[in-house]
C-alpha cells in the first residue's frame, strides 16, 4: 500500500481548487505526507488568502510565500524548511507562466521578454528550486515536475510554453543524473488537458479537452485526482526504480497518430 507518512513534501503552484498542484497536495496528504504549501504573493494578499482557505483540511505545515522571479524568497523558503522540517523528501513543481501574447499568433514573433519570462518561469524554477532542496534530501528524494505534449508535438496556441516544457523535460533529464548518486528521483507527468487556471490562457482549450475526449483510447480526459495519484505513487518507494522520466497521465492520447 502507497505510504508516505513521516515524509516532508513541499507542493508549489496552488492557485485554486482547479489547480493540478491542489489534486496533488490531496492525494499526498492522503497517503500521510506532511505537507508544506508555497504561495506567489501579490500586494493585497488576495492569493495568500485563497490558497490558506482552500488548503485548511491539509493542515499544512508550512505555508509560506515564493515568487520564483526573487531569489531572496525562494533561499527564506528553504531556509525556513531547514530551520522547521530538518530536511525534505518531496518537492512538487508545478509552476508555468506566459505572457497570453505570446501563446498564439505566429511563433517567430515571440518577444525577447516573452520568451525570458516563459523560460524563467516555467523552466529554469524547477532548476532553482532543485538546487535549493538538494541538501536537504538528506535521506534522498523525490522531484516531480508538471509538463504537456507541447513540448514533444506543436500544438495549437501553446508556442512558447511548448519550448519551455521541452527544456523543462529536457532538465528532468539532466537533474535526475546529478541527483542519482544521492538518491533523488525526478521525473515529469506530462497531463492531458484539464481546465486550471493556467490552461485558461490556451486558445481554445474547450476545443482540446473535446478532442482528446474523442480521440484518446480512454475517450476522456483526465481529473486532478488521477495526476494526483501518479504523483504520490512517484514520490513513493513503490517507485524507488523510476527517474529521469516523462509519465504521461493522458488517458492514453499520447500514442495516437490520426
Amino acid at each position: 500500500m502507497l505510504n508516505l507518512s513521516g515524509k516532508n513534501a513541499l507542493v508549489t503552484g496552488i492557485a485554486n481548487k482547479h489547480s493540478i498542484a491542489w489534486g496533488i497536495a490531496q492525494q499526498l496528504h492522503k497517503a500521510g505526507a506532511n505537507i508544506g504549501v508555497t504561495y506567489l504573493p501579490d500586494e493585497r494578499g488576495k492569493m495568500e488568502k485563497k490558497v490558506a482557505e482552500l488548503v485548511e483540511p491539509l493542515t499544512p505545515s508550512l505555508f509560506l510565500p515564493c515568487n520564483v522571479q526573487n531569489d531572496e524568497q525562494i533561499q527564506s523558503t528553504f531556509e525556513t524548511i531547514r530551520d522547521q522540517w530538518g530536511r525534505i523528501d518531496i518537492l512538487i513543481h508545478c509552476l508555468a507562466f506566459a505572457n497570453k501574447d505570446d501563446l498564439s499568433g505566429d511563433f517567430s514573433q515571440t518577444s525577447r521578454s516573452g520568451f525570458k519570462t516563459a523560460l524563467e518561469i516555467s523552466t529554469y524554477s524547477l532548476v532553482q528550486l532543485s538546487g535549493a532542496a538538494k541538501p536537504l534530501m538528506t535521506e534522498g528524494g523525490s522531484i516531480i515536475t508538471l509538463t504537456y505534449l507541447g513540448g514533444v508535438r506543436a500544438i495549437p496556441n501553446y508556442n512558447v510554453m511548448g519550448v519551455a516544457k521541452a527544456g523543462l523535460e529536457a532538465s528532468v533529464r539532466y537533474l535526475a543524473a546529478e541527483l542519482g548518486p544521492q538518491n533523488i528521483r525526478v521525473n515529469a507527468i506530462s497531463a492531458g488537458p484539464i481546465r486550471t487556471l493556467a490552461s485558461s490562457a490556451v486558445g481554445g482549450i474547450l476545443d482540446m479537452i473535446h478532442h482528446v475526449e474523442q480521440v484518446a483510447p480512454l475517450r476522456r480526459t483526465v481529473t486532478q485526482q488521477e495526476v494526483g495519484n501518479t504523483a504520490a505513487f512517484l514520490s513513493s518507494d513503490l517507485a524507488s526504480g523510476i527517474t529521469g522520466q516523462v509519465l504521461y497521465v493522458d488517458a492514453g492520447y499520447e500514442i495516437m497518430g490520426m
